[in-house]
């Protein structure tokens, strides 16, 4: 017995229809109804975090006002113990990376830790378009003294004085 293409056509829709169907199922238990566009992954040696951005303005620069409530947040966040985390330790690398249309606009990422010739920060990544990650860089040279680094990336069009999203991340120094 042979299928003619009307058959193998009517059942590859099915097939289409059911896996459509499977897929949106899954993404809406998930809580998930959108592609979410504006990420950024935290690598501490083989683990990571993704996180949304902390300041963000519907994909439009934030002004003044909104980036001095986004250092408050941050500042409130950080002493709280609520910015997504990661333990890390001397001997493990560190890495940033950002969704793809991050990456189309522009990024960059910091801690505030490094060296005092480095005026106690430490850059990740300076500013670039189009790479989506960081590299890893020794735990060593980035982390502070007080056992908890803050990490910021930040989306911004080169060119625009403010940024458009902001995310903030911790380290927490553990023991060799």
């Amino acid at each position: 017995m042979s299928l003619n293409s009307r058959v193998i056509a009517a059942l590859g829709a099915v097939v289409v229809v059911g896996a459509a169907t499977v897929g949106i199922s899954v993404a809406k238990a998930a809580g998930q109804t959108e592609h979410v566009s504006h990420q950024a992954t935290l690598t501490v040696g083989t683990s990571s975090i993704v996180a949304q951005p902390l300041c963000w303005n519907g994909g439009n620069p934030l002004s003044e006002d909104q980036q001095l409530k986004c250092q408050e947040d941050a500042t409130k966040a950080l002493q709280d113990g609520t910015l997504p985390s990661s333990d890390v330790r001397a001997s493990d690398r560190v890495g940033v990376g950002v969704s793809p249309n991050v990456a189309d606009t522009g990024w960059w990422a910091f801690t505030n830790g490094g060296s005092t010739g480095q005026g106690g920060r430490f850059s990740l990544f300076s500013y670039a378009k189009g790479p989506t990650w960081s590299g890893a860089q020794p735990a060593t040279k980035l982390l502070n003294a007080s056992g908890k680094t803050l990490v910021t990336v930040v989306e911004a069009d080169q060119n625009s004085d403010n940024p458009i999203a902001v995310w903030y991340f911790q380290l927490n120094t553990q023991g060799s």
